[in-house]
């Protein structure tokens, strides 16, 4: 198993404690959707999904980053949610990382991590600005600097834009060659590949973006992903009584049309 015993049930508490939370504490937000209502021609239905939909955000980013630190922590000498990578980015950098950008943005470019890197890497440190970017996960063993960024499963392009900006940027704080990743929990597409449509070549797929098996894998070993699957399918088999009670529940009151 690469999920040991404690980690799952770490994973299990803390999912538990989410849900809990929500089947505690939600009160429906929403009370008009005229438009989905009349569409439906159910307007219980209509009242439910603003449950579902809660619990979905509540099982949302920080969720995800706490469950991939407990994963990484038997298999890393660091693991650590919301690292703040601070150093100096200078002027020649900075040109640099807008250089790579704008080439990006009108096609006279794609993505290839290790060409960027070696850009980057040959400027020269002077006039630099002190800054603070954060890594919603960061790892390190040994030598080897993994900086995460956690993403939905479906960002808009000006989300990967900003994602790949950062990627660059912390090559750029460190002043060598350190894994840059921007890791996406699941694949909606599945079982086709990701090819999420705003891509558009600015991520290099192969060593940039994590999807999936890929990102969960790399954290805990082989199978990692299918066995956090089930972890999640154990958990909801727990609570499925309580979450249907719950959205007959919400559903009781009907949705103003």
């Amino acid at each position: 198993m690469s999920i040991n015993t404690n980690q799952a049930n770490e994973i299990k508490e803390l999912l538990r404690a989410k849900i809990k939370d929500k089947l505690k504490t939600y009160e429906r937000e929403t009370s008009s959707m005229p438009f989905l209502a009349k569409l439906m021609q159910d307007t219980e239905k209509v009242a439910a999904y603003s449950f579902i939909h809660s619990l979905a955000t509540t099982l949302g980013m920080s969720m995800y980053e706490q469950i991939a630190e407990i994963i990484a922590k038997p298999h890393f000498d660091i693991a650590k949610v919301g690292y703040d990578a601070e150093g100096t980015i200078s002027t020649e950098e900075n040109t640099t990382i807008a250089s790579i950008m704008q080439g990006m943005k009108n096609k006279s470019r794609t993505a290839n991590k290790d060409k960027e890197v070696a850009e980057i890497l040959k400027c020269k440190n002077s006039n630099g600005t002190n800054l603070k970017i954060r890594a919603d996960l960061f790892l390190k063993r040994g030598n080897d600097e993994f900086y995460i960024e956690i993403k939905t499963a479906k960002p808009n392009i000006d989300v990967f834009n900003k994602s790949k900006q950062k990627l660059l940027e912390w090559v750029a704080l460190r002043k060598k060659k350190v894994t840059t990743i921007l890791a996406i929990p699941y694949n909606p597409y599945h079982p086709e590949p990701y090819t999420r449509f705003t891509l558009q070549g600015v991520l290099d797929e192969e060593k940039e973006l994590y999807v999936a098996d890929k990102f969960w894998d790399f954290l805990g070993g082989k199978n990692t992903y299918e066995e956090l699957l089930n972890i999640f399918d154990e958990v909801g088999k727990e609570f499925k009584s309580q979450i249907q009670a719950k959205i007959k529940e919400v559903a009781k009151e009907k949705m103003d049309v």
